[in-house]
């Protein structure tokens, strides 16, 4: 069968590509073309655009880029045509694919959405466009389901794919002391910085994240860099600040690190899952923040506080995060064992409630299953 997906941002890319893993294992016929990034490119077909072409953040960025943005949707919809897809399959990123969603199901092509969009937090109207251009949908969080039974829409609980993508990885994880020694670090235990995979957050991030080497200098301060933006661009931002760079191996960072700061975004449930202890920050514009302020109809930003319904990671937010707060809150972390241990039980129990490993595999197969 020939599928085509659309996946906006790094996230999508590693859970498309698991996905196209699982894919291939239950459709010996399989054929792929898809929107995305370099881990989807592994799993082979062809790559239409990559995905570091189509990410803007917030309100005010995407005015600014709405022509780019609206003749990508255009260039979509005519590639979708000229290949003739059994299957549209569309990870997350909404602004983008339910634009795509509703011009395929009304040419006869079947629609697939595999990580909901955030409609639980806000523009919950959007469920009305989804019951009627989506014909399968695909969600990774607990509540989700409940969440879409109240709009009378059956969703398949799938599971987390972190937890394949961890999983996967824990049979090679090197020893702190190789991992220091093969990424040139020193034997100083580790801080992982991760400022966001786009522009426009990295800018906001970094300079702040960059200033806590000065306040911990026992620790190493190690950013977790994008393959996307140059080394120049994350340093002229990080100024004088004693800090190292690793790119491409986030999880390897993370999975060695005492602490991290984590602009939200899936991150903060990625660095949850894998065991590290974290700050949640998070700045965009000013115009930005107060019409999402108005809008979004959730407590908390970050998915580890939302799937556990209380407050497990600290959040920075806006006005909130500045050099004074962030150290406080890393100096909790770093010192005092009980505060750690407190957060650290949570994220074990986080864990039980995302379930095991296997929401990629689980996905191919009902998605098989259903064409």
């Amino acid at each position: 069968m020939k599928y085509y997906l659309i996946a906006g941002e790094a996230s999508g890319d590693l859970h498309a590509s698991n996905l196209m893993r699982e894919l291939k294992s239950v459709d010996a016929s399989v054929s792929f073309r898809f929107w995305g990034g370099d881990l989807m490119k592994e799993q082979g077909g062809e790559l239409v655009k990559h995905y570091s072409e189509l990410a803007f953040m917030g309100f005010t960025e995407v005015i600014f880029n709405l022509r780019t943005i609206l003749k990508n949707i255009e260039f979509c919809k005519k590639d979708i045509l000229n290949y003739k897809p059994d299957v549209l399959i569309l990870v997350d990123y909404p602004g983008f694919n339910l634009r795509i969603a509703e011009f395929a199901k009304k040419n006869g092509i079947k629609v697939f959405y595999y990580i909901s969009p955030q409609v639980w937090a806000w523009k919950q109207s959007r469920v009305h466009h989804i019951k009627k251009y989506v014909d399968r949908m695909f969600v990774i969080l607990p509540f989700e389901k409940e969440f879409y039974k109240k709009f009378n829409y059956n969703v398949d609980f799938v599971g987390h794919p972190l937890l394949d993508a961890l999983e996967q990885r824990q049979k090679a994880k090197d020893s702190f002391q190789d991992f220091v020694k093969k990424n040139n670090l020193d034997e100083r235990p580790i801080v992982a910085i991760l400022p966001g995979s786009r522009k426009q957050e990295i800018e906001k991030m970094l300079p702040v994240m960059a200033k806590m080497s000065s306040h911990f200098p026992k620790y190493q301060f190690v950013v977790a860099g994008v393959s996307t933006q140059e080394k120049e661009f994350y340093t002229a931002l990080a100024g004088k600040s004693e800090v190292k760079y690793l790119f491409g191996k986030t999880y390897d960072l993370l999975e060695q690190s005492a602490a991290a700061l984590v602009t939200s975004g899936t991150a903060t449930l990625e660095t949850a899952l894998i065991g590290t202890p974290e700050v949640v920050c998070y700045k965009g514009g000013a115009i930005s923040f107060q019409i999402a302020k108005m809008l979004v109809k959730v407590d908390y930003i970050s998915l580890v506080n939302l799937i556990m319904e209380k407050e497990v990671v600290k959040e920075l937010i806006q006005n909130d995060f500045n050099e004074a707060a962030v150290k406080t809150e890393l100096d909790k972390l770093l010192n005092q064992p009980t505060y750690r241990d407190t957060m650290m039980a949570s994220l074990n129990e986080l864990r039980n409630k995302l379930g095991g490993a296997g929401a990629s595999q689980k996905t191919a197969t009902l998605m098989v299953s259903a064409l």
